[in-house]
């Protein structure tokens, strides 16, 4: 899916940020891999295909800046990685929550999960306690549908 390049330079020089090639071409892939979980490293493998010269401890800086300025998520998965994968870019996204992931625990495939049924807990947390929740994330575990139907 492509991502509004033309939002994302506004974002940036609002910032008082740059507008560079790598920061574009780091956004592109994210964009373009938006169903995918991507690693640091699986970045920079996709982004060096048109930008060779590019390092990885720019990839490093750039991920972290899109997370500052709230376009990505980082995810844990429980591998050992830290992923990467695209939000929602309405320049609003202060109160968005974004999908949860269902991961199974027989290959490994993590599957998004867009429904978001904790709204009413959130304001039942709000109401009971006064803590405000900015976000947060789920992750449930189990057998996928394929593994379900190869066991049978």
């Amino acid at each position: 899916m492509p991502v509004d390049q033309e939002l994302f330079k506004k974002m940036l020089k609002e910032k008082g940020l740059k507008v560079t090639n790598q920061r574009l071409l780091v956004l592109q892939v994210l964009g373009e891999n938006k169903d995918k979980h991507l690693t640091a490293e699986d970045i920079y493998e996709l982004v060096k295909e048109d930008y060779p010269e590019i390092g990885l401890a720019t990839i490093y800086r750039t991920v972290q800046l899109l997370y500052d300025m709230r376009l990505v998520d980082r995810i844990n998965l429980d591998d050992g990685y830290v992923r990467y994968e695209m939000g929602d870019m309405d320049g609003e996204n202060d109160k968005t929550h974004h999908h949860h992931h269902l991961i199974c625990e027989k290959c490994g495939k993590v599957i998004p999960f867009k429904d978001d049924r904790l709204d009413s807990l959130e304001v039942y947390i709000e109401e009971a306690t006064g803590f405000l929740v900015l976000d947060h994330e789920l992750k449930l575990y189990g057998i996928c549908k394929e593994c379900r139907e190869k066991k049978e």
